[in-house]
C-alpha cells in the first residue's frame, strides 16, 4: 500500500491505483494502435522531453461522417436534404418541373450520391436557401429529434463512436484542441457537435453556402443563399485548416479519400505528428467498406498509408465497442448485418 499526505492526515492510496492510472481509452482494444496513440500524448505532453509541444501546438482534427459518426447508407446530411426538399415539394407539387428538383428527382432513382457532389450541392441550395441562420439550425435540431435511422432505429446522433468520443475527451485532458474539419456542411454540424462530442461551433471547419447580411422585420439576420461558398473535402481540408484554424495540425484523423490530403498536410510538418484512417471493417456491428463503397470510398488512404506513417484502424479488431447504446446492451445484434462493400 502506498500513503499520500494531505492536510496532515495519512490517506491510504493502494499501491496499484498510483502505479496503474485509469485506461484513458476503455473501449479499444490492448493493439499496437493504442499503445501508439497513448505513447504520442505522453511523449508530446512531457516537458523537458525532446517531442515536447506546447499547449498551443497542441491541435487534432477529426474528419466527421465515418470518423466521428456513422455515414451509412446515405451521408446524415443528405438525408436530412432529402427530407427537407421532399416536405418543400409536398407544399408545391409545381416545383418537380423545375430545376434544380426536377434534377433531384431524376437522379434520386439511383443511389444518390452517385448523382455526385452537384446533386448534393443543389439539394442543399434549393432546400435552405432564404432562410435565416436561426431558423436553418431550427431545421436542423427538430429533424435530428425526430428522425430515427433506418437500420438501428435510433437518433442520428446515437451512431456516434464511442472510442472516438473517449479519444477527444483524451486529447482535451491533455492540453489538446479538437476540431472537426469535414465536407459536411459547416452550418449543420455547429447545432449539434458541441452535445455530441464536446466540440464548441467555432472549432468546426466545414462547407459552406453564402451567406448574406440583411433587416428583416426591422432586425439584422444573415440570410443563406443558394450558391456554395467554399467545399471543404479533399484538397480544401488543408485551405480550410489554413482559413479557420491558422495552424498545421499535429493530429488528423479521417476515414476516407476526401481525407487524404489533410493527412498528407498534417503528417508533412516538422516535429511529431500523428495520422489515422478509420478502416470500416465491421459488417456486424457496423458496416464493412473501402474502395468500392458509395459513401467513404477508400482507395487511395489504404495504398499510401505506410508510405507516409499514417496508421489505419481496423474498426473489428481495434475496438472493443462501436457505439455507446453497445453498452447498455452488451450482446446487441443488428437484425441486418452488412455485407462487405
Amino acid at each position: 500500500m502506498g500513503s499520500l499526505l494531505v492536510l496532515g492526515l495519512a490517506v491510504v492510496v493502494p499501491a496499484t491505483a498510483l502505479a496503474n492510472p485509469p485506461d484513458p481509452l476503455p473501449s479499444w482494444n490492448d493493439t499496437p494502435l493504442k499503445r501508439a496513440l497513448i505513447e504520442f500524448v505522453e511523449k508530446v505532453t512531457r516537458e523537458g522531453g525532446t517531442d515536447f509541444v506546447p499547449v498551443e501546438d497542441r491541435i487534432a482534427c477529426f474528419d466527421n461522417d465515418g470518423t466521428l459518426w456513422a455515414e451509412k447508407p446515405l451521408y446524415f446530411e443528405l438525408i436530412f436534404a432529402l427530407h427537407r426538399v421532399h416536405e418543400l415539394l409536398e407544399r408545391n407539387p409545381d416545383l418537380r418541373q423545375r430545376e434544380p428538383f426536377r434534377f433531384i428527382l431524376a437522379n434520386q432513382k439511383d443511389h444518390p450520391v452517385k448523382a455526385g457532389e452537384k446533386a448534393f450541392d443543389e439539394m442543399s441550395g434549393a432546400g435552405h436557401a432564404g432562410l435565416t441562420t436561426e431558423e436553418f439550425a431550427a431545421l436542423v435540431e427538430n429533424w435530428l429529434k425526430s428522425a430515427r435511422h433506418p437500420r438501428f432505429d435510433r437518433p442520428y446522433t446515437d451512431l456516434v463512436y464511442q472510442p472516438m468520443l473517449e479519444l477527444l475527451a483524451y486529447l482535451r485532458a491533455n492540453g489538446f484542441k479538437t476540431f472537426v474539419v469535414s465536407g459536411g456542411g459547416i452550418e449543420f454540424m455547429r447545432v449539434w457537435t458541441r452535445k455530441a462530442y464536446g466540440i464548441p461551433p467555432w472549432q468546426i471547419v466545414g462547407t459552406s453556402n453564402r451567406i448574406k447580411y440583411e433587416l428583416k422585420d426591422g432586425n439584422p439576420v444573415l440570410v443563406r443563399l443558394p450558391q456554395i461558398n467554399f467545399i471543404d473535402d479533399g484538397p480544401g481540408k488543408p485551405v480550410g485548416i489554413e482559413m479557420y484554424i491558422g495552424k498545421r495540425p499535429i493530429m488528423a484523423f479521417g476515414n476516407s479519400d476526401g481525407d487524404y490530403e489533410m493527412l498528407r498536410y498534417t503528417m508533412a510538418g516538422k516535429g511529431p505528428r500523428f495520422g489515422m484512417i478509420v478502416h470500416h471493417t465491421d459488417p456486424v456491428r457496423e458496416w464493412a467498406y473501402d474502395r468500392d463503397s458509395n459513401v467513404g470510398r477508400l482507395v487511395r488512404g489504404l495504398d499510401d498509408a505506410g508510405k507516409y506513417g499514417w496508421w489505419i484502424m481496423d474498426m473489428k479488431n481495434d475496438w472493443k465497442v462501436v457505439f455507446p447504446f453497445e453498452n447498455d446492451a452488451p450482446k446487441l445484434q443488428p437484425k441486418n448485418p452488412q455485407p462487405i462493400e
